[in-house]
């Protein structure tokens, strides 16, 4: 084995190359718009309503699951390479015990969904990383959410995952239905989906001459005006246009369609009727908003 000086030396050159490497991901991600940082886990247990948490013990977790940290969400790009010069002793340290030294004691995460924060252990996730590993082993603590992440959820999908936690919140839907999947990729959809159930709770009401909860209406309307249009979606395939979009989505793009007609020709229509024109129309409008400069 070399002099430890000559070993501790090429460690602090490997932290310098993941530093480099960390500087193109932060210019890429300039560049594209897309961006490359961590997830805040306080931002996500403020914005999603987490619910409650179990121990789940010690796992070996995937490390390309991990995508973010508890409070050094800023210190690492969301593949875990080091921004901070700072860093680099600490760095080269842990990456020193994980070579030649018996290793290093398992991290501490918190689950949400299917993705996982850093509690205790960033240094840790950054040198396996770069070392190539692919699990590591983590103790986990399950944090419940009504809404689920992946993955690949970005910092700004996080204002819709929010907004889709008030929705469900209010309506129930998620209790009501379970496995119900209503996102959607815009947030301002939401409040239309509201508008919709509260125009149908105030129609049972009438019909029942009585109140109606906004829990019971938004099952109602699940049942009755939601399925009914994404079956018809899915026997004709009409997603398949839309990629990066979701079943939500379309049904949206349908009523918007639906309205239209209805309010040209002045009388109900069946959404069977135009689904399909609706799904064009969407497709129209999506591929004109895609070109404007």
């Amino acid at each position: 084995m070399p002099s430890n000086e000559l070993v501790y030396s090429a460690v602090l050159r490997d932290f310098q190359e993941a530093r480099r490497r960390a500087a193109l991901e932060d210019l890429k991600a300039r560049l594209t718009g897309k961006s490359d940082d961590l997830l805040s886990y306080e931002a996500v247990y403020d914005l999603l309503q987490t619910n409650g948490s179990v121990s789940r013990g010690l796992q070996e977790i995937p490390l390309d699951a991990i995508v973010g940290s508890v409070g050094r969400y800023r210190d690492f790009t969301r593949s875990f390479l080091p921004r901070r010069e700072s860093d680099k002793h600490r760095w080269a340290n842990v990456k020193l015990k994980m070579l030649y030294r018996g290793g290093l004691p398992p991290i501490d995460v918190y689950q949400v969904g299917d993705v996982y924060f850093v509690l205790d252990g960033n240094h840790r996730v950054s040198v396996a990383r770069q070392l190539g590993a692919e699990t590591i082993q983590a103790y986990v603590t399950e944090v419940h959410s009504r809404v689920p992440l992946s993955a690949e959820v970005a910092p700004d999908e996080l204002i819709i995952k929010a907004r889709y936690a008030r929705f469900l919140d209010a309506t129930g839907l998620d209790q009501s239905r379970p496995g119900v999947d209503l996102l959607v990729t815009a947030p301002g959809q939401y409040r239309r989906l509201e508008e919709q159930i509260e125009a149908h709770r105030q129609r049972l009401a009438e019909q029942r001459a009585q109140p109606v909860s906004l829990a019971e209406a938004a099952a109602c309307w699940y049942d009755s005006v939601y399925l009914p249009v994404i079956q018809i979606i899915r026997e004709r395939d009409l997603l398949t246009a839309f990629l990066g979009h979701t079943e939500a989505d379309l049904f949206m793009w349908v009523s918007e369609w639906q309205e239209e007609v209805e309010e040209e020709i002045g009388w109900a229509v069946a959404p069977e009727r135009v689904a399909g024109e609706g799904a064009q129309a969407a497709k129209r409008r999506t591929l004109h908003q895609t070109a404007m400069p």
